[in-house]
């Protein structure tokens, strides 16, 4: 194909997909129905995985739980039960852990069947400053949050790939879309997830699997404890996040195969903004947002949880 021909089709393509992505934004598209699909949440006893577990079962899926917290488990699985789920299996797993990920994903497979939509939730912080962190601590962080989508990846998508059919879902972080104080070891496992997550993508597209979809989900802070103590400068701009919300605007855009989502939509244009902008402008306006020392305030989820 010569240069003027692929020029005219990239041309044409392009505002194609720009015009279909408007439309999908004004009038969104039709969701698909997840009743009977098999959905794997890492991290489902406690925040919004399972808050997560919950509705995915009031939608009939048959929903897989991991956790590394037995008694978060036990809660997880009653309330799934108590929404309509018809199967409800949970298991104890330790996500930073490659092995312990393989052993339970077979046990998975052998006792409930191939997952067809896998969210890796999972997720840990430290919030404390680099030369603070315990290195121990710092390789942790990236095992829960970054490493152990590699070996769930492993485990459940060549499944997917032979059927063409199945749902990759990353809960990475606005914290993977622009570094933080007091978050880099947080901030590094979340870009690399998000990465990552964008680069299977890509191999679905090349490999013509595009039955497999990708979302990656990129929030501001969620109330769920995680991240306790934080608050937010202007929340009526940047709020604190609902898990309620949050966790329907991700199916949501499950069921809609969206790529990616920003909650809440502001991000979307900070975003565009640090594209361009001076790294000094930028500082400037995560400084006015309050971003810049929003950890200062940090707590954390208590040990007990």
């Amino acid at each position: 194909m010569n240069f003027f021909l692929e020029t005219l089709k990239f041309i044409v393509l392009f505002v194609y997909y720009l015009l279909e992505s408007l439309v999908f934004l004004i009038v969104p598209g039709r969701k698909k129905n997840v009743s009977g699909e098999i959905v794997l949440i890492t991290g489902a006893g406690s925040g919004i995985g399972r808050v997560l577990a919950i509705k995915f079962a009031s939608l009939g899926a048959t929903v897989v739980l991991w956790d590394i917290n037995q008694e978060g488990l036990n809660c997880a699985v009653r309330l799934a039960r108590e929404n309509g789920a018809g199967r409800v299996h949970s298991y104890i797993c330790d996500c930073s852990k490659r092995q312990d990920v393989y052993r339970v994903a077979d046990q998975v497979k052998k006792e409930v069947g191939d997952v067809s939509i896998l969210i890796n939730n999972a997720g840990i912080v430290l919030g404390k400053r680099f030369l603070d962190s315990p290195d121990l601590l710092l390789e942790k962080t990236m095992e829960v949050n970054t490493i152990a989508h590699f070996w769930t990846y492993k485990a459940f998508l060549p499944a997917m790939i032979a059927v063409n059919h199945g749902h990759l879902v990353s809960i990475a972080s606005c914290a993977g879309l622009c570094g933080s104080y007091q978050a880099s070891d947080y901030c590094a496992s979340k870009f690399s997830a998000v990465g990552f997550a964008e680069s299977i993508d890509m191999e679905m597209r090349i490999l013509k699997k595009t039955g497999v979809k990708t979302t990656i989900v990129c929030p501001f802070v969620i109330n769920t404890g995680m991240f306790d103590g934080l608050k937010s400068k202007w929340p009526h701009v940047l709020p604190i996040l609902d898990p309620e919300y949050v966790a329907e605007r991700i199916i949501s855009a499950i069921r809609q195969n969206q790529e990616v989502l920003f909650i809440p939509r502001i991000l979307y244009f900070l975003y565009f903004l640090k594209s361009f902008l001076p790294v000094k402008a930028t500082v400037l306006l995560l400084d006015y947002f309050g971003n810049l020392d929003i950890m200062n305030t940090f707590k954390g989820r208590p040990k007990k949880e």
